[in-house]
């Protein structure tokens, strides 16, 4: 989670779109690539350069980073300047917060609606994970466990309660690039899933329940963790 603040970055942009707005395209690619990672907490990115980059109009780029703002993906300074937004304690201690309270909850609905047919497409996924994970392919691991729980919450047969998970989805996807990259944390993920699916198989809502909320709250603890040994490196140096 290294910071860089830099006077521009060059934005892996690739041909412009023929039928797309500009800057819807300009905005998805710019958040792919703060959610990936590509684009670290603190970067500097330059109006100008990215439409220059494109050979485009300010414009559209104006109007995706407003909306990449609004997100909570970027911030301006006290002069206007715009960097990739930090990730600080208060945030992740607030999405993970909220993400314990509907996603166990989801899981919870998902263990008394799933079916046998259901439950198996999951088994699958979690197999995915351990194959990933046992040939040390950890650039899939943040993607397969995604898919994961999108399925487990899509199996809670609640509309209203998976629109508002997916609205945490790009912000808690930042922090699963950064917490899956670790060897150990990753194979505890694993053993997370794998108990859900035990409980499941047997209708164990409760003890669903409770497994999704520590392994949310495991994962806030350690993104924490991290954000304060960087905090101690940056004061240090």
């Amino acid at each position: 989670m290294g910071r860089r603040r830099l006077e521009g970055v060059h934005l892996k942009l690739q041909g412009l779109p023929s039928k797309r707005p500009l800057s819807d395209y300009v905005y998805e690619s710019v958040k792919r690539m703060i959610v990936k990672g590509e684009l670290e907490p603190g970067t500097r990115l330059v109006e100008s350069r990215i439409a220059t980059q494109l050979s485009i109009s300010r414009t559209p780029v104006r109007e995706a980073f407003q909306r990449l703002e609004k997100e909570g993906l970027i911030r301006k300074n006290m002069v206007g300047a715009v960097f990739v937004a930090d990730l600080t304690k208060e945030d992740v201690e607030e999405t993970f917060g909220i993400r314990s309270v509907l996603e166990s909850y989801a899981a919870r609905l998902a263990t008394k609606r799933h079916s046998k047919k259901d439950l198996a497409l999951l088994e699958k996924k979690v197999e995915q994970y351990e194959e990933a994970l046992r040939e040390k392919r950890f650039d899939q691991l943040s993607r397969i466990n995604t898919e994961f729980h999108e399925l487990l919450y899509r199996l809670s047969k609640s509309p209203r309660l998976v629109k508002m998970i997916n609205e945490l989805k790009d912000h808690i996807s930042r922090f699963r690039e950064v917490i899956l990259k670790i060897e150990e944390v990753a194979k505890l993920s694993k053993e997370d899933h794998r108990k859900m699916l035990e409980y499941m198989a047997i209708r164990d809502e409760e003890a669903v329940e409770r497994i999704v909320r520590e392994h949310i709250l495991r994962g806030q603890n350690l993104v924490i963790s991290l954000l304060e040994r960087e905090k101690t490196k940056k004061n240090q140096g």
